[in-house]
């Protein structure tokens, strides 16, 4: 599984506290603010990956 398809699994993973937390679930939403630190790492990887990919073309 590649980068992005991890990102977009943890969202799919994630959907149904949020919606919970919609609902007035306060633990979901410990659970969603979790969840958020995890996609913006995950988000992180993919970024440097581009970058990385970007910058091995222009040395070519």
């Amino acid at each position: 599984m590649d980068e992005f398809d991890t990102l977009e699994q943890m969202l799919r993973d994630g959907k149904q506290d949020w919606l919970k937390w919609k609902g007035g679930n306060k633990t979901a939403g410990t659970r969603v603010r979790k969840l958020m630190q995890d996609v913006k790492a995950q988000c992180q990887v993919i970024r440097e990956k581009v970058l990385d990919s970007r910058e091995a073309e222009t040395k070519e």
